[in-house]
């Protein structure tokens, strides 16, 4: 067959595409409009009074989303049920009947009592297109494309009711948008970054060979966020990840003491940033802060890093190690590793910034296994962190004197 395009303007509303399609084999016919332009701002609903045999001849645009209604016959035609037509207002009624009428062959065979309801339902159509009595018709389109022809434009019709309304979030769902909430607040920039996964390129540190580092931003609950940083090089293989403090440094540190008394206290998360040092009091074991870096992990990924660095370190396991140091650390490895649920153990994380966290897994109740102590930072820590020679006030005036 054959479908022709025409690009038309109908007066006082829009540009339309006018879709003709006939076929010269089974002279089958059928012809459809498409919206020109973009969805509108707004939806519109036109409720016209039809009181005349003339208001049946006016013109309606009916796109694919716009549903319409008849109340005195609690008639609907639903949105999507049909494609986009150009036509009268008996146009429309005319192709319910038309659609009600197809299957009614079948319905007589199988359930007479239904194909008779839809008979005599069709009879009442029909009978709307004398207009004996005044009916209401109602055309609602959210995407706010279509359109009831107004024969005394541009002056007032009184008879149609055009109004126009914000979508709602399922109508705008329906038409595939997305915020079309006018009275949300801007979307924090915090917020775009913790959907959005960030990418730049580095330089592995083992090969020097150009690769790239993917940064999130990811919100822990019950405490703040952090910034997660993962390089993985496709030339030799290495892959490392860090953690970063999404916030400040806070006005005092913090010290925390977990009791680990069952095995599930492992899967606990962890974050361990780069100024925290971790003591293990019943292995006499400690790691300073610096050692690891900054990780977020459970309790028993960082117990594992700690046994790596150990077991790793040429000079305490290694082919350079002494006898009788390689034998005290085979022995604290071992214990170590019963840590993970044959023997009760404290385990402290103190972190003089205050951007260190374990999960709480009674939250937001207290956790009897867990506790958080905040202190006052001492000239030392102070000096260590940079902070006694920062000054974040007064400075612009000092500056401007210095000159």
């Amino acid at each position: 067959g054959v479908t022709r395009l025409l690009l038309t303007r109908i007066p006082f509303f829009k540009e339309i595409i006018v879709s003709s399609f006939s076929c010269d084999s089974c002279s089958w016919s059928n012809t459809e409009i498409q919206s020109a332009g973009r969805i509108q701002e707004q939806g519109v609903r036109y409720a016209l009074a039809v009181t005349s045999r003339q208001d049946m001849n006016r013109e309606v645009v009916k796109t694919d989303c716009a549903s319409a209604r008849i109340p005195e016959l609690d008639f609907e035609i639903p949105a999507f049920s049909q494609k986009g037509v150009l036509t009268t207002i008996e146009g429309i009624i005319d192709r319910a009947v038309a659609g009600l009428e197809q299957d009614q062959p079948a319905r007589r065979a199988t359930d007479k009592e239904v194909a008779g309801k839809i008979d005599e339902f069709i009879g009442k159509l029909r009978q709307l297109k004398e207009v004996n009595s005044p009916f209401t018709f109602i055309l609602d389109d959210p995407s706010g494309n279509s359109f009831v022809e107004n024969p005394q434009a541009p002056q007032r019709d009184e008879a149609l009711v055009v109004t126009h309304y914000r979508r709602s979030p399922q109508q705008s769902a329906m038409l595939g948008l997305e915020g079309e909430e006018v009275d949300a607040k801007p979307p924090d920039a915090a917020e775009d970054l913790r959907d959005e996964v960030l990418q730049f390129n580095t330089n592995c540190p083992e090969c020097n060979a150009p690769a790239s580092t993917n940064m999130k931003l990811v919100q822990i609950p019950h405490f703040k966020e952090v910034i997660i940083m993962a390089t993985n090089c496709d030339s030799c293989g290495h892959r490392t990840n860090e953690v970063k403090s999404g916030g400040a440094i806070e006005p005092r540190g913090t010290r925390i003491t977990l009791r680990i008394t069952d095995p599930s206290d492992m899967t606990r998360d962890i974050l361990k940033s780069e100024t925290c040092s971790v003591e293990i009091p019943e292995l006499e074991f400690e790691l300073g802060m610096g050692a690891l870096g900054g990780k977020f992990t459970t309790l028993e990924g960082l117990l594992k890093d700690i046994r790596d660095l150990v077991e790793k370190n040429p000079f305490t396991l290694g082919d350079s190690s002494t006898p009788s140091r390689t034998g005290k650390l085979q022995e604290f490895v071992g214990k170590l590793q019963d840590v993970k649920g044959k023997i009760q153990a404290h385990f402290i994380m103190d972190d003089p910034a205050g951007n260190s966290y374990l999960q709480n897994v009674y939250a937001p109740e207290e956790d009897p296994e867990l506790r958080v102590q905040r202190y006052e930072r001492t000239f030392e820590q102070n000096e260590e962190l940079g902070l006694n020679d920062m000054k974040t006030e007064g400075y612009e005036t000092e500056a401007a004197s210095g000159r």
